[in-house]
């Protein structure tokens, strides 16, 4: 759901015409301290805290996360490198979600905001108290500074804020976009997320008098405006933050009873294995289980046994969460052009096998990239998903009104012998034909790819899919790089076939643009893994992100959704919607946790009674 300097190159008269015309735009509205995507924000404005915290939960001690992978910078902006997962501590947006609603936004750094009936442009007014660590104060001249150097540096950011057309401030704590486009009730609530830098740190100098350059990475700690600040690291490797004492919104209502802990520590592991042993050896707190074999067979040491450590099951994550997970070809590689090559190789992939074997019967088979959400296609269309569908009849397939997708289902010999017959059949209808073991084109070519994956989890599961493959003579390999290589490698698109995901929200829009338009298909690091440039789609897209109500954006997101099923452009996989967690018990949290989230560690406190009996043993 998620930038050029204007008034230091225009001189004071455009200036100020350009604020006076964006000013008169933004009066239509009226100023709101929320923002909500579904109905009206649950808090009203004046509001103290929100429910789901504890106002008095003590703050103290320290919390210990892990993290696969490392990180080789402190700058957030940039599309290269290794950025610190956990910067955003350092760092505010001008709006802040609740967890407890879906998709509201309530002010933070913007104490208000306001936007006309056509949502042709957003104002934000700027919260007097909030301040950076220096005790400077937080200004509109940061916001758009912050706004312009993102859309310039990061190409992805830039497409993301495609339809923003101008920034200026037109009040002196008033700052407002304003929009190419009129109807796209999404565009302020994208804007209410920018995250805002510092001009005057990362235009100043270090403490060697060297030039900071926004536009490079940087291991020195930068100044910020958040909860929390960069006590110590090691690059790569560990890194510390701090409360910090005097942050100027600790009594703001969207943080009280948060960030409780005093110290906040990440150590960053390149093995998935070797870091749930660190686990084990209390070298790191909170642990979330991503393998259902060690969920069921992993937690038989001493420490589960007598309660210092705690298994819990979390479905608040998923609640508002949607997921497309799975194996996605490439089509920008001629090889998985044909929709019939695409459609064959889901035959092959045996989850019922799997789930039976090595996942202990916990997951099941995702069939829609909204899965969990109200916007999943089922059955066949009708209504105003019906009449979306028509109004582009003439780009999408045919089968969308006559063939409900369904993926295939194996699970034992005969099944799976039927399926890659019916693949076997697909392929040959595309022009491939079996050369005794081997699956060729009409060149002698065998139909060949590989996987490439992120670290060792998923291997038994491609190699099902591998495995299978080789039946009807594909030649599917597997390599499995480490977290840079494998970065790198997606964001220029360098694979044949990845192991991705997509997750979706209650509130879908302009980030279908990044996930599946053509407009992301060619820009190296968009999410738009399968290299999809389709008319079809972009015309769904469109009439999504311009839906007028709740109704018309439901049915828009089904459509869009039985499209881009009918492509075949996943082979899909599987989910658990309850987050599998482990810690070690030194911590407690509000007696209810807010509908859409655990919280943890922000809601949670270290607790020093049970601290004293887990240490003790």
């Amino acid at each position: 759901m998620k930038i050029t300097t204007f008034a230091a190159t225009t001189g004071l008269v455009l200036s100020l015409l350009t604020g006076f015309v964006q000013t008169s735009l933004a009066d239509d509205g009226q100023w709101h301290h929320a923002n909500s995507a579904i109905g009206e924000p649950k808090y009203p404005e004046g509001f103290s805290h929100f429910d789901y915290v504890n106002v008095n939960a003590p703050k103290g001690g320290q919390v210990r996360l892990g993290a696969m992978g490392g990180f080789d910078t402190f700058n957030p902006i940039l599309p290269k490198g290794e950025v610190e997962g956990n910067i955003g501590l350092i760092y505010e947006t001008l709006m802040t979600p609740s967890q407890d609603e879906v998709l509201t936004d309530y002010g933070l750094l913007a104490e208000a905001m306001k936007y006309p009936d056509d949502y042709s442009s957003v104002t934000f007014r700027m919260d007097p108290a909030a301040k950076w660590h220096d005790g400077e104060p937080v200004t509109v001249d940061d916001v758009i500074w912050s706004y312009e150097k993102q859309k310039e540096l990061n190409p992805l950011i830039a497409q993301y804020y495609a339809n923003v057309t101008g920034v200026s401030q037109t009040a002196p704590s008033e700052v407002t976009f304003t929009f190419d486009q009129t109807g796209n009730r999404e565009l302020p609530k994208i804007l209410g997320q920018l995250m805002v830098l510092p001009r005057h740190w990362w235009e100043g100098s270090d403490a060697k008098g060297n030039k900071r350059d926004i536009g490079a990475s940087t291991l020195e700690p930068p100044l910020g405006s958040g909860p929390y600040e960069i006590g110590s690291f090691e690059a790569g490797r560990t890194i510390t933050y701090r409360r910090v004492k005097d942050y100027w919104g600790i009594n703001h209502p969207t943080q009280v009873g948060q960030n409780n802990f005093d110290e906040y520590t990440v150590e960053y592991f390149r093995d998935l294995d070797v870091q749930f042993e660190a686990f084990k050896g209390d070298q790191f707190d909170w642990w979330l289980e991503n393998r259902a074999r060690r969920w069921a067979t992993g937690y038989d040491f001493p420490a589960v046994k007598d309660g210092r450590v705690i298994q819990e099951l979390f479905p608040e994550p998923y609640n508002a969460l949607g997921l497309m997970v799975g194996f996605i070809p490439n089509l920008r590689e001629p090889k998985f052009q044909d929709e019939r090559v695409r459609k064959a190789l889901n035959y092959a992939f045996d989850f019922e096998e799997l789930n039976k074997t090595i996942f202990f019967g916990q997951y099941e088979r995702i069939n829609s990239y909204f899965y969990g959400l109200p916007f999943a296609s089922s059955g066949l269309p009708e209504g105003k998903e019906l009449e979306i569908l028509n109004s582009v009849k003439d780009k999408i397939p045919a089968s969308v009104y006559t063939v409900p997708y369904t993926n295939p289902v194996n699970g034992d010999p005969q099944k799976l012998r039927a399926n890659l017959r019916i693949a076997l059949n697909l392929l040959t209808e595309a022009g491939y034909k079996l050369d005794g073991r081997r699956l060729v084109d009409a060149n002698g070519q065998q139909l060949s790819f590989e996987i490439l994956l992120d670290g060792p989890t998923i291997e038994p599961v491609a190699s099902n899919l591998v495995t299978n493959l080789a039946k009807i003579g594909i030649n599917a390999t597997l390599r499995t790089v480490d977290g840079p290589q494998y970065i790198n490698r997606t964001r220029s698109f360098d694979y044949d076939m990845i192991y991705g995901a997509w997750t979706q929200s209650f509130s879908p829009g302009n980030e279908q643009r990044y996930f599946f338009g053509s407009g992301s298909a060619e820009q190296q690091g968009s999410r738009n893994y399968a290299g999809i440039a389709d008319p079809g789609i972009d015309a769904l897209i469109d009439k999504l992100i311009f839906s007028k109500d709740r109704e018309t954006l439901e049915a828009a997101t089904k459509a869009l959704d039985r499209v881009l099923l009918a492509h075949d452009y996943v082979i899909p996989a599987y989910t658990l919607r309850k987050a599998r967690s482990a810690r070690w018990n030194r911590f407690s949290h509000p007696d209810k946790l807010p509908e859409f989230g655990i919280g943890f560690p922000s809601l949670w406190w270290y607790d020093e009674a049970k601290a004293k009996v887990t240490d003790a043993g």
